[in-house]
């Protein structure tokens, strides 16, 4: 079976194949730019790795993989506009670099280009691909609305952000599971095994992401930590410092997180020290591995041989160590 970055590299020589060069350049480079940033290709890479997992073969599904590429980076590039982020996996975004009509534009050709590619699939199952995909989507963008709710509260819940993060980030995580299951040949049982294995999954991913931006490595993360903090972004730290916090503690939030004029170092080292006297590293760390024993307890009742989920248990250990 073929490893996560071996499933990886096979998306990123898919993508250096495309031919988006029909013009104008105005809509079409922006396209390329954004795809040849890198990321993560976590989602594609699941989406052939389940199907293999099924059927032995990844070719079916190398495409749909594309297309789960596309509408996450689409879903990126809108996002950072909503954001007002001017930078985007250490290069300036497209909104940056172009203007703001541009990057709404070719993020509409992304989304359409999405349905392009996901619906290369067998007749037998595109009815079930089409309405798997479409559910996600509306999921995604009630996930990011509620994420931009949350920049005009003074207070989330615990379970808000929870709900909010499994329809922005772990729903699309666990469709693209689904997907390669699907085009594997998987039964409706197994289908469903694989897609609450990869809503699991993904929360741990997103919440460890939240932990990374304050407590990870500069030369290992890829950012300086702390951005979360210096933007009020409502992270699960955050919110889970909140709900715990004696008074005293969360005024000492409230009064940085309000600041205007800032000095940023000071405002991440007043925060951090409330976050460590809470043990919120501790408590976050508890609740990734909380998910990941909920996402392979999942993965353990698919009806396949386990030699045959190696690869996808070794997901775990990659994620775990991300960070290290």
């Amino acid at each position: 079976m073929y490893s996560f970055n071996e499933s990886r590299e096979i998306i990123n020589n898919t993508i250096s194949k495309i031919n988006l060069s029909d013009g104008p350049a105005e809509l079409f480079d922006p396209i390329k730019y954004t795809l040849s940033t890198g990321g993560k290709r976590l989602r594609p890479a699941l989406v052939l790795m389940s199907c293999e997992l099924f059927s032995g073969k990844i070719d079916k599904a190398i495409m749909p993989a594309l297309g789960i590429e596309m509408f996450h980076n689409f879903t990126l590039l809108h996002d950072d506009i909503m954001d007002k982020s001017l930078i985007r996996r250490n290069k300036p975004t497209v909104h940056k670099k172009w203007n703001e009509n541009i990057a709404i534009l070719s993020g509409d050709v992304m989304s359409i280009l999405s349905y392009k590619y996901i619906t290369k699939c067998n007749e037998e199952i595109l009815p079930s691909v089409i309405d798997l995909f479409n559910q996600t989507a509306i999921m995604v963008c009630k996930g990011q609305q509620h994420d931009m709710n949350f920049e005009a509260l003074q207070t989330v819940t615990v379970d808000e952000y929870l709900n909010m993060i499994e329809l922005k980030t772990s729903v699309l995580i666990a469709a693209s599971i689904k997907l390669g299951a699907l085009i594997g040949g998987a039964n409706q049982t197994d289908t469903n095994l694989m897609y609450n294995f990869g809503k699991n999954l993904g929360m741990a991913f997103q919440i460890q992401d939240d932990m990374l931006d304050v407590y990870g490595v500069l030369k290992n993360f890829g950012k300086k930590p702390g951005g979360d903090i210096i933007a009020n972004k409502k992270t699960y730290l955050l919110v889970k410092a909140l709900e715990i916090a004696s008074s005293e503690q969360k005024t000492r939030i409230y009064n940085q997180l309000k600041k205007k004029d800032f000095d940023p170092d000071e405002k991440i080292s007043s925060i951090l020290s409330v976050y460590n006297k809470l043990n919120i590293k501790d408590i976050t760390e508890g609740l990734i591995k909380e998910y990941l024993s909920k996402s392979k307890s999942e993965l353990e009742k698919v009806s396949l041989d386990n030699y045959k989920k190696e690869q996808l248990m070794d997901l775990f250990e990659i994620l775990l160590n991300r960070n290290n």
